[in-house]
């Protein structure tokens, strides 16, 4: 089970927000190339980095944060944030980044995300975000009526490498991750899932670990790493053993 070390960007700097509200931003840093080293320092091959700007605005509004992280860390780099067009596709794969993960893309124009899944094998994660079962978008600014089951089943024979399942309501706030919900989803659809949203402790990583072979494939951590709560390296011999 991969653990991967969240890096969120706004404005350049390192943040974490509480259920995704950009005006409840907690400041980590403002060097997110030396934090990924940390992450590389601590044992990681995996990093999930999220240009929160970018969610909203549709665009790359953190490049440079970004493509310092990928010039400093030697692992694997999961990006996602405002990444809507095959240009921005094709121009991060370009730049060394290994997985591209889309969530407003997949609910509006999913025949894209298919695309774009076939001509980048193994290159595309589809964020499931919800909020009450309900799927998120525009960096969770907007709820839909789609479920997040019916969402995820549109994609399991879209070649996609996984989905990433983000509880909304837990995001950011050591509550612990919803285990229930990410397990269930899971074992209804044919994806791999990478668990997102509320890590507190080394807890939620043996729980999620004993379901790795129900698809759990991994699993994201941000607040609980920046605040001493989640000692990574313990979570990552965790992980490797699942």
């Amino acid at each position: 089970m991969i653990i991967f070390p969240a890096i969120d960007l706004k404005g350049g700097q390192v943040v974490r927000l509480a259920e995704g509200d950009m005006d409840r931003a907690t400041i980590y840093g403002d060097n997110p190339a030396a934090q990924a080293l940390l992450f590389a320092e601590a044992g990681s091959q995996f990093l999930h980095v999220v240009d929160l700007d970018g969610s909203f605005a549709g665009r790359a509004e953190n490049r440079a944060a970004v493509e310092a992280i990928l010039e400093a860390f030697p692992g694997h780099v999961q990006l996602g944030g405002g990444i809507r067009t095959r240009e921005a596709v094709e121009s991060w794969f370009d730049l060394g980044v290994s997985r591209v993960v889309m969530g407003s893309a997949a609910l509006k124009d999913p025949q894209f995300v298919k695309d774009m899944a076939r001509e980048f094998p193994g290159g595309i994660v589809v964020a499931v975000d919800a909020r009450d079962g309900m799927v998120a978008t525009e960096g969770w600014a907007e709820v839909s009526d789609v479920a997040v089951v019916d969402l995820a089943r549109r994609f399991e024979d879209a070649g996609v490498a996984s989905l990433l399942f983000t509880d909304i309501g837990r995001d950011g706030l050591l509550k612990g991750v919803n285990i229930d919900a990410t397990v269930d989803l899971a074992r209804r659809v044919d994806l791999p899932v990478i668990a997102s949203g509320g890590v507190k402790g080394l807890d939620d990583i043996h729980v999620l670990a004993l379901h790795a072979n129900e698809g759990i494939e991994g699993v994201i951590t941000g607040r609980a790493l920046y605040e001493g709560r989640l000692d990574l390296a313990a979570a990552i011999a965790i992980g490797n053993r699942a």
